[in-house]
């Protein structure tokens, strides 16, 4: 696939037309939105023009958005697009919405999916949801940009899923790579022809060694893309296959100590941090509360492809307790809000435990008193609030007093990443 200008700048091309349409972003978020309008009061847009005057100024968190939106629903003040104008608008766990604009491919997907081979004429199997989260639109606005064909599958209904694509014949799947397995296996148990799938673009989970094995043994070139709901594409693997991901060539990525502010040398481990030059929402120094890191080697060696970008490491952790789950992320907050439901808890965790795509969530309870609760009862009851605050099916154990950790942490990822 052809590259564009774009993809194979110089390192030093790419910094100066980014940082020369910096202090025009920063400006613009200044005067059309609430939030930087006042986290920016003391700044001169015009000053903001290097990487280290970008590093001066605070990080706005993904963990602070459901408190922002709290106070000035329904985005935080954080939108210089008024709701009405805007195209659509989500609801991840947190509750945190997310805006769309108007744009056909307004979350820049096209670009990730372009480097896998997606094409104009392709039918693209498409198996993220789209109820409340906007991981679908996300994906299918790319798809359209690039001239192909969506099936909307959603999630579920593996059954239906294998018999729609021997039916249809798709060329392209986009979703989590667990899904896509399934649904091949299931296709394989029912004698159905799955062979149309050629090419596939996951996110919302790990892609392991593993998994990408079993896929290439079948003649399915899958590669992982990095995007979330708030600043679109972040970075994406071409099938070149090179260490790293490369970054997305309308963002300015930072590597910074988790939880802070300052940028960490080049091949370190911290927090991703992003400005995004959207108009409908002018993010300024986003942190994702993912880890990461740069790839030195990215630095002198280009992609195998001949894309010029840095990469990034993948995705190596939370700086925070926040966890994705099958595609979706839960909170510390999320955990107390369960515990609040129920009196009878003294203190709750939330262990995910398995392999990625067959993972398990179990909710761990010290109880107050258990010789006054009806055990099973309490047991359906917390699942119940448990799926209706994280939408996920968890299970639960009571544990004997003071048999959970005394280290402050309400969620601890167990998986095996292999």
């Amino acid at each position: 696939m052809a590259l564009d200008k774009l993809e194979t700048r110089t390192h030093e091309e790419r910094e100066i037309t980014l940082l020369q349409k910096l202090s025009a972003q920063v400006q613009y978020a200044k005067q059309n939105t609430d939030y930087f309008g006042r986290i920016l009061s003391h700044i001169d847009p015009s000053k903001i023009n290097t990487r280290a005057a970008l590093a001066e100024l605070p990080v706005t968190r993904k963990s602070e958005l459901s408190i922002e939106q709290k106070n000035i629903p329904p985005l935080g003040g954080m939108n210089s697009t008024p709701l009405h104008q805007l195209k659509r608008i989500f609801q991840s766990p947190g509750p945190i919405h997310e805006p769309q604009g108007a744009e056909l491919d307004s979350f820049r997907l096209a670009r990730a999916l372009r480097a896998a081979g997606f094409k104009a004429g392709d039918l693209v199997h498409n198996t993220f949801s789209y109820h409340f989260t906007p991981g679908a639109w996300m994906l299918e606005g790319g798809a359209h940009a690039l001239g192909c064909c969506v099936f909307p599958a959603g999630v579920g209904q593996t059954e239906l899923q294998a018999q729609t694509i021997a039916h249809l014949k798709p060329t392209a799947y986009t979703g989590t790579p667990s899904f896509l397995k399934i649904i091949l296996e299931k296709a394989d148990e029912l004698s159905l022809d799955s062979s149309s799938i050629i090419k596939a673009v996951v996110s919302g989970e790990a892609l392991t060694p593993s998994m990408r094995a079993w896929f290439k043994a079948r003649g399915i070139l899958v590669t992982s893309t990095y995007a979330t709901a708030d600043v679109g594409l972040i970075a994406y693997e071409s099938p070149d296959l090179a260490s790293g991901m490369i970054i997305d060539e309308e963002i300015i990525l930072e590597i910074v100590e988790p939880n802070g502010s300052k940028p960490l040398p080049i091949g370190e481990t911290g927090e991703v941090v992003i400005t995004v030059f959207n108009k409908d929402y002018p993010l300024i120094r986003f942190g994702t509360g993912d880890l990461s890191a740069i790839d030195p080697d990215s630095l002198t060696t280009p992609s195998p492809c001949g894309r010029s970008n840095l990469r990034i490491k993948g995705w190596l952790g939370r700086a925070d307790q926040t966890t994705k789950i099958k595609g979706m992320f839960v909170h510390p907050g999320q955990v107390q809000e369960i515990i609040k439901k129920h009196p009878e808890i003294s203190k709750a965790r939330v262990v995910v435990s398995g392999n990625i795509g067959n993972e398990e969530m179990t909710v761990y309870c010290e109880l107050k008193d258990a010789t006054t609760c009806d055990l099973t009862a309490l047991n359906a009851a917390i699942i119940q609030s448990t799926r209706e605050v994280t939408k996920l099916r968890a299970v639960v154990s009571f544990e004997n007093s003071d048999a959970l950790p005394m280290d402050g942490k309400l969620i601890e990822d167990a998986r095996t990443y292999a």
